[in-house]
């Protein structure tokens, strides 16, 4: 297993693959220190004020002398982003060369969408039914048999005392969610005196299958566990309809996030990502990139690969979009990373997202999206959301991604709607926590597997679940939501 790796010729600090004691050399130069698994070692002398180079790209400046073998991080390094910045666009397109498809087995609906589950949800207009919502999913596992993959409610406390942009976020999210194909039929569970009333529901739904959704008011019946059992059954007899059958590659739509970064997720994690994503798109699929405050200081990774000057301006307005949300309470636009990402070797915002952006690939960027819109390009696409793992999970659901690739450092149980795909970017974690990670690219730095090697690694994993392996998350029944909030609650 080697030592330390130098990602970028240009790099004047390298990356440690594992805990490395002080003595160790790499290319004759001995750390003089210990080096964390993750850390940054310098390997070359760095002034005062004179730029960190990681990736080949400034991540930050010296704030005191570096020498050769000295340990990088928190206490000698800090971010160069400030204020509002400037772009142009100069394009840079890379496009793969078409490929055909693979297949997996999953489900055609009506529309002629795909999904790769065939299950029950239950969509809470509103925290109040949370509870009735839970109710159900419990008192009605029976219907769950044959090609039912499962009955599940996602709970969230809006719908309700909301007021403006948040009511329409909730609005538009929630309705985006009732039409995901991975639901092969769903109930929507309202209250009956909330401000997402049923008439704003079906405006933003649109139009839709009465067969495939219901809705129940619980304050119009006498008993709302008993006349939501009639409407489940109702659903179980549609949904049951479907049976799986192959389906093309070129169908699917594969959400990217990272969280619990660490100094390898740029390495090996996410870049594995980033080339699974090239081989999606060269098979006719599609991707989906988030977390727009981690992209601030690694934008110029992706803004030349916009595909053309509209869909430039289109990302531009996103990321000044977020940094004016940033401003706009009073935060600093550049108040990242995490405690835990630092204890694992990220020193600045830039270090972050510069790894972070790895997932995108090389393709060409399609499209940007906003908040509860979906997905309607094929290849990669950009969409508005925030960081949060939460947030941004049920954003790339709501977008219509049938999985969710999820790139973590330390590691995290939770799932969206959507399977998540946990995959670890270091072998400890993927033999620690077992029962949370679904592939393991630390084999990467372990030398096992090469990056593309991992990749096509991957996709055959991607190709498995869609056709109805379930995730570690699945199996523990983590599913949960998060809806983005800014403004007032009555």
């Amino acid at each position: 297993m080697p030592d330390f790796i130098r990602i970028h010729p240009g790099d004047n600090v390298v990356v440690a693959l594992r805990d490395i004691p002080a003595g160790t050399a790499f290319e004759g130069t001995a750390a003089k220190e210990d080096i964390p698994l993750g850390h940054k070692m310098a390997i070359l002398s760095v002034e005062e004020g004179e730029a960190v180079v990681k990736y080949g790209f400034s991540i930050g400046h010296a704030t005191a002398p570096i020498t050769a073998g000295e340990w990088v991080h928190t206490h000698n390094m800090a971010t160069n982003l400030s204020g509002e910045m400037e772009y142009t666009y100069t394009p840079h397109l890379q496009f793969p060369d078409p490929v055909k498809p693979k297949t997996f087995r999953g489900y055609r609906r009506p529309d002629g969408k795909v999904g790769v589950r065939n299950e029950i949800w239950i969509i809470p207009t509103v925290g109040c039914v949370n509870d009735v919502a839970k109710a159900l999913v419990r008192e009605n596992q029976y219907l769950v048999q044959g090609t039912v993959d499962g009955l599940y409610t996602f709970p969230h406390p809006f719908g309700c005392s909301q007021t403006g942009e948040d009511h329409a976020q909730t609005r538009k999210l929630l309705a985006a969610l009732a039409r995901h194909p991975n639901a092969g039929a769903v109930l929507v569970l309202s209250l009956g005196c909330e401000n997402l009333t049923r008439e704003q529901f079906l405006a933003e739904l649109g139009e839709y299958d009465p067969e495939r959704i219901k809705f129940l008011t619980c304050q119009e019946v006498s008993d709302e566990i008993e006349t939501g059992g009639k409407l489940l059954k109702e659903c179980a007899a549609y949904a049951a309809g479907f049976q799986r059958e192959e389906i093309p590659a070129s169908e699917l739509v594969i959400g990217i996030k990272c969280g619990g970064s660490d100094g390898l997720s740029g390495i090996t994690a996410n870049p594995v990502v980033g080339r699974f994503s090239d081989l999606l798109c060269a098979q006719g699929g599609s991707t989906v990139l988030t977390e727009v405050p981690e992209m601030f200081g690694a934008e110029g990774f992706l803004l030349d690969r916009c595909v053309n000057e509209e869909v430039f301006h289109k990302a531009v307005d996103m990321i000044n979009g977020f940094k004016a949300y940033f401003i706009r309470h009073h935060e600093v636009v550049y108040d990242n990373p995490s405690p835990g990402n630092k204890a694992g070797g990220i020193t600045t915002l830039e270090d972050k997202s510069c790894g972070c952006v790895q997932k995108g690939g090389s393709t060409p960027i399609m499209d940007v999206i906003g908040y509860g819109d979906p997905v309607i390009s094929k290849g990669l696409n950009m969409l508005y959301g925030p960081g949060n793992d939460l947030v941004s999970a049920t954003a790339l659901t709501a977008a219509g991604a049938h999985i969710i690739l999820f790139t973590t450092g330390r590691g995290t149980p939770f799932g969206a709607p959507a399977p998540t795909m946990k995959l670890a970017t270091n072998t400890p974690l993927a033999e620690k926590k077992s029962g949370w990670i679904d592939f393991n690219a630390g084999v990467v730095a372990d030398g096992l597997r090469t990056l593309d090697e991992s990749a096509a690694d991957l996709i055959e994993k991607v190709l498995s679940v869609a056709s109805g392996e379930q995730t570690c998350a699945e199996r523990k029944g983590y599913r949960e939501i998060s809806i983005f909030k800014d403004g007032v609650v009555l």
